[in-house]
């Protein structure tokens, strides 16, 4: 039988504010220095009350918009309540019947060419956990020390397990956003490119960084299938621990195959909750998954519910710039960049802006010589330098593009020289790569390095004439047919001038002379 995967995903993000959600305390996770972020607040010590954080409300309502959701003017906080270790107050601050978010969806774009629209559920915001850490360490280091101190502890240090769980709460009470959406998922692909696309748009309207290698964004899939054509939902398995957008789609693609095979031998899918084991490729059952009433929802009886202004929201919405969609939609059409090149830009917004800046400038500088520029040859060799050289020096310092010490006029200039023929292409990389360590100006940098190309007519023409009476054998070949060996005499060309010559010039000059003799 023919199975039709339906796919939901929750997805979790940090949020980027100063505080943590209901208190003062460092939004620092900080896993170097465990529980330096923390206070009688986060730490749930008796008497305290939360106090909800502004920023991350307007957060939550910024992704919403760019959603294209609907947000309500009301808004309530609930409690969750479940015990784990990690959660100091044995609750968590969320919300349920009232977020802050309501539908909305997202639009991607499929290999294929093929646009794909993801209805959103809902967002809402919540307060994270603290971290679990398991240390064997620690317990060898117990035992150590009881017995430094004597036979008396000898025998409860010997009673400790060899491995021991320490709990770091710097993360707990992190304002916490999670999206849910709609079962509209149909393969474990779109969910790939769905969660890519999320963090986009996320750190486009600075929610958050949104690393999920940082664990900032953490991506849990509902999977379940049903034979194809059929309208009913199968038993859905929700999958946790999955830390890449690599294993978003391989975990998705394992529990499709699971689901089918264990449907192939006649028994049923249980509802439940499976971690990820990335190293062994494969899903493992943590527990019975639970519904939403073993989590005993009831208004947070602490916080007042928020009731949104329409000014405050209509301020909000002007924060709103352009996004991901839009901008890989107008690259594509304003620059007539290929899909990959557009989406390279779109994925690194600094460098875009980079980009738009050269090619301004570019065309200032190339028409103040006085000539009309070739919009589209511009643009290929911009971007060309841009996605391929500067990308090479970037990453070997690790640097930002607001780093680098090449302004967009100096770039601009580079590319001119190269537009008109002044550089060559190996003499370029030489002068970029000095522009990138010291910031200097391209045409000063070729002068002192004698690096810059003839590309005079009158000047290669004595060049091109003593090349061809020197090779007669090989203009002999030229004219017998074999035109590809023209390139000889263009390389033979271009040592008599020292490799100063331009050698598409050179090439026009020589296949001008051959046919006039």
């Amino acid at each position: 039988m023919e199975y039709e995967p339906v796919i939901g995903l929750e997805v979790h993000t940090e949020l980027k504010t100063q505080t943590k959600m209901f208190c003062d305390c460092k939004n620092d996770s900080d896993e170097k220095h465990p529980n330096i972020n923390v206070c009688p607040v986060c730490l749930a010590h008796p008497g305290t009350l939360p106090v909800p954080n502004k920023d991350a409300i307007e957060k939550v309502i910024l992704v919403g918009m760019a959603l294209h959701a609907e947000i309500p003017e009301f808004s309530q906080f609930d409690r969750k309540n479940y015990f784990y270790p990690d959660l100091p107050k044995g609750y968590q601050i969320s919300q349920y019947e009232f977020p802050l978010v309501k539908g909305g969806h997202l639009e991607f774009r499929l290999p294929d060419g093929v646009d794909r629209s993801i209805n959103i559920t809902r967002v809402h915001l919540e307060e994270d956990t603290g971290r679990l850490v398991h240390n064997t360490n620690l317990a060898e280091q117990r035992r150590t020390n009881a017995d430094d101190r004597g036979n008396i502890l000898r025998n409860s240090a010997s009673s400790l397990q060899k491995s021991a769980t320490l709990v770091d709460f710097n993360r707990a009470g992190v304002p916490l956003m999670e999206l849910v959406t709609e079962p509209d998922i149909r393969s474990a692909l779109e969910a790939r490119l769905f969660a890519e696309e999320l963090q986009r748009v996320i750190r486009y309207v600075g929610a958050s960084a949104a690393d999920m290698e940082k664990g900032q964004m953490r991506v849990e899939a509902n999977v379940s299938i049903r034979p194809k054509g059929a309208k009913e939902f199968g038993t859905k398995v929700e999958l946790k621990n999955i830390n890449s957008f690599k294993f978003v789609e391989k975990a998705i693609e394992y529990e499709i195959k699971r689901q089918a095979e264990v449907l192939s031998r006649g028994e049923k899918v249980i509802q439940e909750t499976r971690g990820w084991d990335d190293a062994k490729g494969v899903s493992v059952s943590q527990r019975i998954k639970e519904g939403a009433t073993d989590y005993r929802y009831f208004p947070e009886p602490d916080l007042a519910p928020l009731k949104l202004d329409q000014a405050w929201l209509q301020e909000i919405r002007a924060k709103l710039t352009e996004l991901p969609d839009a901008k890989r939609k107008r690259f594509r059409g304003e620059y007539q960049l290929d899909e990959k090149t557009a989406a390279f830009f779109v994925d690194d917004p600094e460098l875009a802006e980079y980009f738009e800046e050269v090619i301004s400038e570019m065309q200032t500088w190339v028409e103040s010589m006085g000539d009309k520029i070739d919009r589209a040859k511009a643009i290929k060799l911009v971007s060309n330098y841009l996605t391929s050289d500067f990308q090479k020096l970037r990453k070997e310092t690790e640097g930002a593009v607001h780093d680098t010490l090449i302004t967009p006029e100096n770039f601009a200039e580079l590319m001119a020289l190269i537009y008109e023929g002044k550089l060559s292409s190996a003499a370029a990389k030489q002068i970029l790569d000095s522009m990138f360590r010291t910031g200097k100006d391209p045409t000063d940098i070729m002068a002192e390095k004698n690096l810059g190309q003839e590309s005079s007519s009158e000047t290669l023409r004595a060049v091109v004439v003593e090349i061809i009476q020197a090779n007669s054998d090989i203009v002999a070949q030229v004219k017998g047919g074999k035109t590809n060996a023209i390139q000889v005499l263009v390389g033979a060309a271009m040592k008599a001038s020292r490799g100063k010559g331009n050698p598409a010039v050179l090439r026009e000059l020589i296949e001008a002379a051959l046919n006039q003799s």
